[in-house]
């Protein structure tokens, strides 16, 4: 093989014209008829909740409860700028001081104060030891955060850490000071969002009441008076309820029952999600540490044709990991084409032949996808079991080297991608079975690089260097299918979290 000639972020620059945030702007919908604000609403999830820690929660089923109860200082706009939510303002004084100024009047559900305390609270809670959290080490830059006064805090950290803003978004929302304990949230949730805790009754539901004190605009309007998200992990199961009027909202409409669902008088909303979809390959273990056979995975798997058959054609397939509207995606860099002759020609090549293996996948992620997937790969020769697993029981096998090489799995939000490439691909990272030099020293400079033009040219560059030597079988970006009620007041957003609000 002959080695490739990589674009420097300075040669793309010549190429390209960024605009200053470097995220492109999506058209997206808010939807604005009339359900009775004091109306009992019902949600189906496709799967019931792990945690509801924000820390501990990685999956949208627990977002859409966890962004229920609790605010996020600051989160992502439909057309990817951070909005401010609990926070008035943030400002980076440095490169190694963000000031954060909380907006005044805000209470939790007990009736306490939002205080800038609730913003340590916030960061201990992922950090703690007890939390168990696998994301902790995306706020390990941080060496202090010092109150000022009650709605005034400085967080300081070691080396300028651009990309921090996009982790306190997902994962630092403001918690009670009084409850720090990652099990005692997941228990008895105190939040300041738009809706307050009730009860889990494990395996059944989770019940939210109205926060009647709520006003900030940019997260919405509650629709509902009280919110119950069911568990109901079939898509048929929930198109049913949806139909019967026992579910409003429902999660994950399959594609044959879209036109089942609109013949009802019902609606379904296609919403694009910054995510991706791929499958992560395990390139610490033979023949998967040979590049020609993650290539020759890529190579065998008829992306778009699963596109059109199971998802109704929505998404882009992808080169990499990188989707539009993020950090790091370049429309220019072409994904692989579908050529299982060039696959068993990698294969032979690399002396693979026979090859037994496996592809673990999540109970709340379609089966049909992954089966798809292992019927192509079936194809040229590579026999993949399919392996579905509760979250928890996943979640728990990233990194254990026995589990299964092969991890389908979608990730949301990519607006900056720093998270998903800390955690999955760099080589120490909590999730990650992966260990390139060439491509973790480009990852390190990327997350380092302040000037967001810049840090958007050296995503690119590390996005042609991951489409080359592949870590995992690139699938592609995420539209999000949901079904409501006929004339349902309600505001999809940008991470595929149901959060019962109206933003108008």
């Amino acid at each position: 093989m002959t080695n490739p000639v990589y674009l420097t972020r300075r040669s793309l620059l010549q190429a390209t014209t960024f605009a200053a945030s470097a995220i492109a702007t999506t058209k997206w919908t808010t939807f604005a008829q009339a359900t009775p604000t004091n109306a009992d609403l019902v949600i189906d999830l496709s799967s019931e909740p792990a945690s509801l820690a924000p820390a501990r929660g990685y999956e949208a089923n627990a977002w859409s409860v966890t962004n229920a109860v609790f605010d996020a200082l600051w989160e992502y706009a439909e057309d990817g700028s951070l909005q401010m939510i609990a926070a008035e303002s943030a400002t980076w004084i440095d490169p190694l001081n963000l000031e954060v100024k909380l907006r005044p009047g805000q209470t939790f559900h007990d009736g306490s104060s939002v205080t800038s305390a609730a913003i340590v609270a916030s960061w201990q809670q992922v950090v703690a030891p007890d939390t168990a959290s696998s994301i902790a080490g995306n706020f390990g830059t941080i060496t202090a955060i010092s109150p000022s006064d009650d709605l005034t805090a400085t967080i300081t950290v070691s080396t300028p850490s651009p990309w921090l803003m996009a982790q306190i978004a997902s994962w630092m929302p403001v918690i009670s000071p009084s409850q720090p304990a990652a099990d005692d949230l997941s228990a008895a949730p105190i939040g300041s969002g738009p809706f307050r805790f009730v009860e889990w009754v494990s395996g059944d539901h989770i019940t939210l009441e109205s926060n009647p004190d709520y006003n900030i605009a940019a997260k919405g309007t509650p629709i509902a008076s009280s919110v119950t998200y069911r568990f109901v992990t079939e898509g048929a199961t929930r198109v049913a309820d949806l139909q019967s009027g026992t579910a409003h909202i429902i999660r994950s409409v399959p594609v044959d029952a879209i036109q089942t669902v609109r013949d009802a008088g019902l609606t379904v909303i296609e919403q694009p999600i910054s995510g991706v979809a791929f499958v992560r390959i395990a390139t610490d273990t033979p023949p998967f540490d040979d590049v020609r056979v993650r290539q020759a995975l890529n190579y065998a798997v008829d992306v778009d044709a699963i596109r059109d058959a199971l998802l109704a054609g929505t998404g882009r397939r992808l080169p990499n990991i990188f989707v539009p509207g993020g950090l790091g995606y370049d429309s220019n860099l072409a994904p692989y084409t579908y050529d299982p002759e060039k696959a068993k020609s990698l294969l032979a090549e690399a002396g693979v032949s026979n090859l037994k293996t496996s592809i673990a996948v999540t109970n709340s992620e379609r089966k049909d996808l992954v089966e798809a997937i292992a019927g192509y790969l079936s194809a040229v020769g590579i026999d993949v079991s399919v392996d579905v697993q509760e979250v928890a029981t996943f979640n728990a096998g990233w990194k254990d080297p026995s589990a299964a090489p092969l991890r389908f799995a979608s990730w949301r939000p990519m607006f900056d991608p720093f998270n998903l490439l800390y955690l999955v691909f760099s080589g120490n990272g909590f999730l990650s079975r992966h260990n390139n030099p060439e491509i973790q020293a480009q990852i390190d400079l990327s997350a380092s690089e302040a000037d967001p033009n810049f840090r958007a040219l050296d995503y690119q560059v590390l996005g042609n260097l991951m489409k080359d030597q592949p870590a995992a079988i690139y699938l592609w970006d995420l539209t999000a299918i949901y079904g409501t009620a006929a004339g349902l007041t309600w505001s999809p957003r940008a991470d595929d979290a149901i959060v019962p609000t109206s933003r108008d």
